[in-house]
């Protein structure tokens, strides 16, 4: 088996092993957590099941056993964008790789069928769909099979995110070929989606590997919505200005309407949902894979085939519906191990709508259920008043010590205050009320505002009429959300808008609980937090010249070969050039990132690049 075009194994003076196909093709010295374990097991014929963070180097724990074990190794990835991605990258390291996809045309789906039979492929990503077609398996049945890797294996569960029920199907792999190991891998499960992977996708007894789900270079911040445009484009200018990233929104309309917004304002952006045609998001999304600096803004459609490293932020205008959610979506920001930014706005607005779309739901109650905690934990997160590591990573089954240093509740830890006479006032009004109004109503009648509808309606003559002026309206609106996103109350299920108590509610009514809130920082100084958070030294110079230089160079030669320029190099190798200034091609080698492949490929024109800057 040849582990690059031009290398013969069987003349080669010693087989490769982990750590020489590593450093030869991936061009890495070592090996990161638990990569080399579940390697060894893998090359071993067993079993497992993966769950490593997004940039964790999942993808080398089933290409590096695809090289080592005889045979050709069948991925099964649920996009044609993550294939063709994963393909293009591993060509470019030299490793025999390809896709069969609905993509192809079909003199290349021939192609690539021909060199599958002459045992002339390393690795094929394969749609579940087709793998499952009796024909293809029957076509694999006749050849070496060195392993299965099911990749974004939580597409089995019926309570993720990103069900696919084709994922269901697989389990027959373990009954056509019994001998070939079979992995499963994902970046994003609970508890209850991890049991459905292993029930579902692997015998009893596959080995599992969890590993930190803590991503440390990304840098955590949630606020509330204050004209979210105008939010949005402040973050983007003043923080990321230059870079790529991915904006998420809950509607098709709003990703047409904010990224003419911020197109009007000179930041480069095009829009993604389902609603486009298939030929306008291709070409979106070639150009956001291709082109540097371009903000994509989204549904929830985009991002899950994205394996761009240089996504420097993701940014969301809405609350997505659940942690798990949450997390895979940030989780595209930094794959690089460079800094990055997950921000996140949100308002009542967003937490009533998504407590009444699982209210009006007509799903089984124990769905329903389901969903309210998930999206708890969700609102947990977001209402946290301590460092949000520990709400985040504890959602998945891992401690945390807090105190990251990278979350805006770390840079700036927000004041709390004793809510628990302001909230029964809150809640008391909701019921005088008639438990039917929504927030904006029930604040007017807490201040003492009156107004036709409120004399018509007789609640300018309620106990709770203007109970509340001890405090400002944006105190009261803060507390109703609190009290919304706290379970206290609940979301009228028929969608007028209204709010009525929750069972919650009891304890802190009755005087048996106390409570207490965070104190909402204005917009104005949460945005002077921001901007006076510090620049870390490992944060990139996207100004600096040298910089510049060696991104065109790389950006002409991937024009030159027709692929985004971070198939050429990541931008963690580009620093590394920064920092070590190599002269020679054995100095340029011992580059993070550069195999032999890209050495041989490479390496000259990038010395020549070096060599200018030190001239200029």
């Amino acid at each position: 088996m040849a582990v690059t075009p031009d290398t013969d194994l069987s003349t080669a003076a010693s087989p490769p092993t982990a750590e020489s196909t590593l450093q030869s093709v991936f061009g890495y010295s070592s090996f990161r957590g638990r990569q080399r374990e579940i390697i060894d097991t893998v090359c071993a014929g067993r079993d497992a099941l993966v769950l490593m963070p997004t940039g964790g180097g999942k993808s080398l724990c089933y290409q590096i056993p695809a090289l080592l074990r005889p045979g050709v190794a069948v991925v099964v990835s649920p996009l044609i964008a993550l294939m063709q991605d994963q393909v293009e990258a591993l060509r470019h390291n030299g490793v025999r790789a390809a896709a069969l996809n609905s993509g192809l045309d079909p003199a290349e789906r021939r192609a690539t069928e021909r060199a599958l039979d002459a045992g002339e492929l390393d690795l094929l990503y394969v749609a579940p769909e087709r793998l499952l077609s009796d024909s293809f398996l029957e076509r694999l049945a006749r050849l070496p099979i060195a392993l299965f890797a099911i990749d974004e294996a939580h597409c089995v569960s019926q309570w993720g995110h990103d069900f696919r029920p084709e994922y269901l199907q697989l389990g027959v792999l373990g009954e056509r070929f019994p001998g070939v190991p079979r992995m499963a891998l994902t970046a994003t499960a609970d508890e209850r989606t991890r049991e459905e992977i292993r029930r579902q996708l692997l015998p009893a007894d596959a080995a599992v590997f969890i590993a930190s789900f803590d991503r440390p270079n990304l840098t955590y911040r949630v606020g509330l919505k204050d004209r979210a445009r105008d939010q949005l484009l402040r973050f983007i200018r003043e923080r990321h200005a230059g870079a790529s990233g991915i904006v998420y929104c809950m509607s098709r309309k709003a990703t047409e309407q904010i990224a003419d917004f911020l197109a009007g304002h000179d930041i480069p952006a095009v829009p993604y949902h389902a609603g486009l045609d298939a030929a306008t998001r291709r070409r979106h999304q070639e150009r956001f894979l291709r082109e540097e600096g371009l903000v994509v803004v989204a549904t929830v459609a985009f991002g899950m085939g994205i394996d761009k490293p240089d996504v420097r932020f993701v940014a969301h205008l809405d609350l997505p519906k659940t942690l798990e959610a949450y997390y895979q979506e940030t989780g595209r920001a930094g794959r690089d191990g460079l800094p990055a930014e997950a921000w996140l706005i949100y308002g009542l607005q967003d937490i009533y709508r998504l407590r009444q779309m699982i209210a009006a739901s007509e799903a089984p109650e124990a769905h329903k259920r389901q969903e309210r905690q998930r999206l708890e934990a969700l609102l947990g997160y977001c209402e946290a008043t301590g460092c949000r590591r520990p709400v985040l990573l504890g959602h998945f089954g891992e401690s945390h010590p807090g105190g990251c240093g990278r979350c805006d509740n770390c840079e700036q830890p927000p004041e709390t205050w004793d809510a628990t006479e302001a909230a029964r006032m809150a809640l008391s009004c909701v019921y005088r009320t008639g438990q039917r109004f929504g927030a904006a109503h029930v604040v007017d009648v807490l201040l003492g505002r009156t107004s036709e509808r409120i004399q018509r309606l007789g609640h300018d003559r309620l106990s709770t009429f203007g109970i509340g002026t001890g405090h400002d309206k944006g105190t009261w609106q803060s507390v109703l959300r609190q009290l919304l996103a706290g379970g206290y109350l609940e979301a009228d299920p028929e969608g007028h808008g209204g709010l009525r108590l929750a069972r919650g509610c009891r304890p802190l009514l009755r005087g048996e609980a106390t409570l207490q809130l965070r104190r909402d920082l204005p917009a104005a100084r949460k945005v002077r937090s921001e901007r006076a958070a510090k620049v870390r030294p490992e944060d990139i110079a996207v100004d600096s010249a040298a910089w510049a230089a060696l991104r065109s160079k790389r950006r002409a030669i991937a024009e030159e070969e027709g692929v985004p320029p971070y198939v050429i190099f990541h931008d963690a190798t580009l620093l590394a050039m920064l920092h070590e200034r190599p002269r020679t091609l054995q100095e340029f080698a011992a580059l993070p990132g550069v195999g032999e492949h890209k050495l041989e490929r490479y390496g000259e024109a990038f010395l020549e690049a070096l060599s200018e800057l030190e001239r200029s």
